[in-house]
């Protein structure tokens, strides 16, 4: 696995773990490369509570809850789905935060609007206000499916970290 991937993780339970705080995910570009990161350091086990692969628009909807309508009104890839995967993994965790991820990592799916590399991110807490939302859009350009996914996952690997915004 990408070493900076395994040190990026390696900080995440290091600073959840100072904080006794559980961490879950929810991916699907990344096709739980977050999750694996995560696992590949010993001691996660007191950290990361759990990780939902949802690929599919459907296993969004069955795994974590997120609406269909929000999936339909704005599409897999926007700022509302991510936004409804964090919260939907939350509820359905025992996490005290967490990442979701999804995007599009080529070399098809993109369009002028949504071109390959864009991937978007949000982070929830238990107990915060759904209605304040941290999210984040990323443009990574057409650098290949694997570059893709692993920025993605240094990306949502940092949201995960205690002072990220």
């Amino acid at each position: 696995m990408d070493p900076d991937l395994i040190a990026a993780a390696a900080r995440v339970l290091d600073a959840n773990r100072a904080l006794g705080r559980m961490v879950a995910v929810a991916e699907s570009c990344t096709g739980g490369l977050v999750a694996a990161a995560l696992t590949e350091v010993p001691g996660s086990s007191d950290v990361f509570e759990r990780g939902y692969v949802t690929y599919s628009n459907e296993a969004k909807m069955e795994a974590i809850g997120v609406s269909r309508d929000i999936v339909e009104t704005f599409g897999a890839v926007s700022v509302a789905v991510a936004w409804a995967m964090a919260q939907g993994t939350i509820r359905h965790s025992h996490a005290d935060i967490a990442v979701a991820v999804t995007g599009i990592a080529g070399p098809g799916g993109g369009s002028a609007k949504k071109p390959v590399g864009t991937v978007v991110f949000a982070r929830a807490m238990r107990g915060g206000d759904p209605d304040i939302v941290v999210a984040d859009i990323r443009h990574f350009g057409d650098v290949g499916r694997s570059e893709i996914r692993r920025q993605a996952a240094l990306v949502a690997l940092d949201l995960l970290m205690p002072e990220t915004r």
